[in-house]
């Protein structure tokens, strides 16, 4: 019965999450040019507004996993994250000056608030032999929503335009926050710790111990020279690429990400987290190397594919070893936490970018980017995995 509600959770929050990306990448592969063509923004403003979402609301992830462990609630905070979503991008198609694109930006990725919430329930129903497959699932279903709503960007922008497709695209959002209303069924949250020993269950630092923190670090640290995907689209644009192909580039990175996210959390299980890690930084390097030493349409096609690869190999791993090597009874907090610190420094990522690329050249924040990988690298040889029992 367990194993069956089990699945049942898994496969809902699985299509709300196809729901909402596909959603979102209706808007995203057109997003860098509707800022800097049809709103006239230069680069740097292109850079300031994809940090500046993740940065000032990353904050509240954190707080969104609190309030969870300590409310010892999840539901509210992932159906409630899916409407932001969904009225973000009605405030997009609305919008006439990059200026006003500002509070729907922040209320876009306040929708992350679902994230730690939904990421514990999804540790918390899985062992250490399969928490692995079943955040590649999730991812593998985000990324799959996005390949749909990319081809249907594709099939529609045309005819529809920026404003009626970004109108179009909050339906999605609105049907997953239903399915999740509806179906999910809160059950309270007790831990082990908690039935032993109350105060083991009150919020501490200290709990978060050397190897979380520093695993944090370095994935921050990471998060400081992966700027935004809008730049990649941007430089193959500049490249000699049609507009009109700029959406099937992020299709091949798309469909790469949902292929290979469950294959990569099955391999996370069998043989580590670090390894698949290690594998989801060499493949960025490769995108940033390529990048930097040819501009032909085919490198550009295989950088893409290299970079959905890159995706589908660090979103599993990074939230199953959050998940297990942080303090179980505060598995929300953990991620809300990892997200926090991951989302502060978007801003700077994409702002040094931004400046890099307006006053040196393009190329400056490939550069930038393969020597602070190179460090999360180095980083990563001193992090130490737990055993995956459960």
């Amino acid at each position: 019965m367990q194993e069956k509600e089990s699945k049942k959770t898994l496969a809902t929050f699985s299509i709300a999450s196809f729901l909402n990306d596909l959603g979102a990448y209706m808007v995203y592969p057109v997003w860098p040019l509707f800022v800097t063509g049809f709103l006239g923004a230069n680069m740097a403003t292109l850079g300031f507004l994809d940090g500046l979402g993740d940065s000032l609301v990353s904050i509240s992830q954190a707080f969104s996993g609190l309030l969870s462990d300590r409310l010892k609630k999840r539901k509210f905070f992932i159906w409630l994250g899916y409407l932001f979503g969904a009225f973000s991008r009605i405030g997009y198609a609305a919008s006439t000056a990059w200026q006003q694109l500002i509070p729907y930006k922040i209320l876009d990725r306040s929708g992350k608030i679902r994230d730690a919430p939904r990421d514990a329930i999804i540790a918390d129903i899985s062992t250490g032999q399969n928490r692995g497959k079943n955040f590649g699932i999730l991812r593998a279903m985000d990324k799959l929503g996005g390949v749909c709503g990319i081809i249907a960007c594709i099939a529609l922008f045309a005819f529809l335009g920026y404003q009626k497709l970004f109108f179009l695209a909050a339906i999605p959002s609105f049907i997953a926050a239903a399915l999740v209303f509806r179906i999910i069924k809160e059950k309270k949250i007790v831990h082990a710790a908690e039935a032993v020993e109350n105060e083991k269950a009150k919020f501490s630092l200290k709990k978060f111990g050397k190897n979380f923190k520093l695993f944090v670090l370095l994935n921050s640290v990471f998060a400081l020279g992966s700027f935004s995907y809008s730049f990649l689209l941007i430089f193959a644009n500049q490249a000699g690429i049609e507009p009109i192909f700029i959406p099937v580039l992020y299709l091949f990175f798309m469909v790469f990400a949902s292929l290979s996210s469950i294959p990569f959390g099955k391999i996370a299980d069998k043989i580590g987290r670090k390894p698949v890690m290690l594998i989801a930084f060499a493949l960025w390097i490769l995108v940033c190397v390529t990048f930097i030493t040819t501009q032909s349409f085919l490198a550009i096609i295989l950088s893409f594919i290299a970079y959905g690869l890159h995706e589908g190999a660090i979103n599993p791993v990074q939230r199953a070893f959050v998940s297990e090597i942080g303090p179980k009874e505060f598995r929300a907090s953990s991620l809300g936490f990892f997200e926090m610190a991951i989302g502060l420094c978007a801003l700077p990522s994409s702002i040094i970018a931004g400046l890099l690329w307006d006053k040196i050249g393009k190329f400056m924040p490939f550069y930038f980017s393969i020597a602070v990988t190179i460090i999360a690298i180095i980083m990563l040889f001193f992090i130490k995995e737990k055993t995956r029992a459960g």
